[in-house]
């Protein structure tokens, strides 16, 4: 396993192989690796024949009061994951590599981004698409992968791609869970055992609305009170937002239509945990 560290070492790598007709799948991550991750890595390998992780915790996509300087770290350790994986390299850039003295160029999608997580994370979704941009046109994959528990983060990336014309495959993951139902992320570690049961509250609100479609005829309304009241009866757990949405232009929808994404994002304590589910 190769760890490159250097933008024109990435190129070159990356060049050599498609050169050599390889066909490259690529894996962008922010670190503190878990089974999620290996997941898609797993798939990736299925895909392609050269394997490129990137860790790089990118700070364009946090707002000020965010947790950037506290997002968890683990390069070693995610390394090590990544060579058990049988990654073929690793881009480990840095912030002067990744946004150089004078950077001024940003990617914007713009309708995508004013449902869900838009208004409440502005920029976000601005900072996702242009490091992905960047990451892509460095890389040079034909096929990336991502996990759908960041399901507007794939859809803004998928329009992007679409929209740009880029020559790459995008393939979304289903969402990886703890046995317990709580959605894989590396935020989960900020959670204390007590915030960690209340944190399941998220995962069963999405199985109680699943359930409660398939025993009879409902409404939005029925759907979102029945997760409003499953997760409040939590108590430490705080709602963003729950919304029931058309799962192609993330608009709320008005009347219940199939197939529709159920996604909630909450906060338990400090942290701010995010989970969906395609209701069918």
């Amino acid at each position: 396993m190769e760890i490159i560290k250097t933008i024109s070492e990435m190129h070159s790598w990356a060049a050599g192989h498609r050169k050599n007709g390889r066909r490259i799948a690529f894996v962008p991550t922010m670190g503190a690796l878990h089974e999620g991750h290996l997941s898609l890595s797993r798939e990736a390998r299925l895909r392609a024949n050269r394997l490129v992780l990137s860790i790089y915790v990118n700070p364009t996509q946090f707002g000020p009061k965010e947790d950037l300087t506290r997002y968890p770290r683990d390069t070693e350790n995610d390394l090590k994951k990544a060579k058990e994986m049988k990654t073929d390299a690793v881009f480990l850039p840095n912030d002067e590599q990744m946004y150089p003295k004078g950077y001024q160029t940003y990617v914007s999608v713009e309708e995508l981004t004013k449902y869900l997580c838009g208004p409440a994370r502005p920029g976000h979704f601005r900072g996702v698409a242009t490091v992905v941009l960047k990451l892509f046109n460095i890389v040079m994959p034909h096929v990336a992968i991502f996990g759908e528990k960041d399901y507007q983060q794939l859809a803004v990336i998928r329009r992007m791609v679409h929209d740009l014309n880029l020559p790459i495959e995008i393939v979304g993951m289903p969402i990886i869970r703890e046995s317990d139902g709580l959605a894989m992320s590396s935020r989960n570690r900020y959670l204390s055992s007590e915030e960690r049961k209340a944190a399941l509250s998220i995962s069963r609100a999405l199985t109680r609305a699943e359930m409660l479609l398939r025993g009879k005829k409902c409404d939005i309304k029925s759907i979102l009170s029945a997760v409003h009241e499953t997760i409040y009866a939590a108590k430490m757990v705080h709602i963003d937002y729950v919304k029931l949405c058309d799962p192609l232009t993330l608009e709320d929808l008005t009347t219940l239509r199939l197939p529709a994404l159920l996604a909630i994002a909450a906060f338990v304590g400090p942290t701010r945990l995010i989970d969906n589910i395609i209701l069918k």
